[in-house]
């Protein structure tokens, strides 16, 4: 039987999205271990850039995989979402590291330091989360990762919020206060979009039960 380039590639897909995740888990603790020894910040922040170009890459390929694909797993519309709101978890990690290193952060603060610990475990809950795509019979336990993941988030934002707080009671140097409120905004933006990868997620789920 002849092989037709337009027959669905499910297996593709999933590879590409397992790719992705991993990709996000090992940045999220590159930027928890950068916080928490706080050496060679310049060669770790482009080690952190580098992932977020390998993010790029997988995003490209998933969406390039996509417009050639006639049968896709699921909604189209959901894979694209799948793919962006994944990338948009490591830019914001990213974001945050590179916004340390420009701003010349003498040191991170332990709310910086709890900041990046939940966005660990919300990427590794979002890794296993996206694994169980693949496999119907596992969808119970995905939403329960999603369910874990929105938990995260309302943990991120108590402790954004703390730290916003914080740094306008205690801070005198408004340079200062300018530089963390950016930073902790894209730690706390990070775990939103964790939380955005979760509700797509639960859409598949919901629409393929």
């Amino acid at each position: 039987m002849p092989r037709f380039p337009f027959m669905p590639r499910e297996q593709k897909f999933f590879d590409l999205f397992d790719e992705s995740t991993k990709n996000i888990v090992k940045a999220a603790k590159l930027f928890k271990e950068m916080l928490d020894t706080w050496q060679f910040i310049d060669s770790r922040v482009a080690e952190i850039t580098e992932l977020e170009h390998d993010g790029d890459s997988l995003t490209h390929q998933i969406i390039s995989l996509l417009h050639r694909t006639f049968v896709t797993p699921f909604d189209r519309e959901d894979i694209a979402m799948l793919a962006h709101t994944m990338d948009d978890v490591l830019d914001f990690i990213h974001s945050a590291a590179d916004a340390m290193f420009i701003y010349k952060v003498s040191k991170p603060n332990d709310r910086a330091k709890e900041l990046a610990g939940v966005i660990v475990l919300a990427t590794i809950e979002v890794e296993k989360a996206v694994s169980s795509l693949r496999r119907k019979g596992e969808f119970k336990q995905m939403l329960e990762r999603c369910v874990e993941i929105n938990r995260l988030e309302n943990a991120a934002d108590r402790i954004y919020r703390a730290a916003i707080g914080e740094l306008f009671d205690n801070a005198k140097d408004i340079p200062e206060i300018i530089k963390w409120r950016e930073i902790y905004e894209h730690m706390e933006t990070a775990t939103d979009r964790c939380e955005d990868v979760a509700d797509v997620i639960e859409g598949v789920a919901l629409k393929n039960a």
